[in-house]
């Protein structure tokens, strides 16, 4: 099975310690968003993110597939 190239963005600017807590992925924070994107393995692995946001207390925004050609505008922490 292929990966797939996410985005996925939490309410709120998540400090180096919980941009931390989801390692592969890369980040980009303002004060009113962060948004987290890389290769997430399949559906499980995206369950697994999805669950550490939700023992974070972290607000979901948004999860969307997204094409890794274009570039991710995310900065590997």
């Amino acid at each position: 099975m292929e990966s797939t190239h996410y985005e996925i963005t939490v309410r709120g600017w998540l400090g180096e310690a919980t941009r931390e807590a989801f390692d592969g992925l890369n980040a980009r924070s303002t004060p009113a968003r962060t948004v987290l994107c890389g290769e997430i393995a399949d559906q499980s692995a995206l369950h697994g993110v999805l669950d550490r946001i939700q023992s974070l207390g972290l607000e979901l925004v948004a999860v969307r597939p997204t094409r890794p050609q274009g570039g991710c505008t995310c900065h590997r922490f």
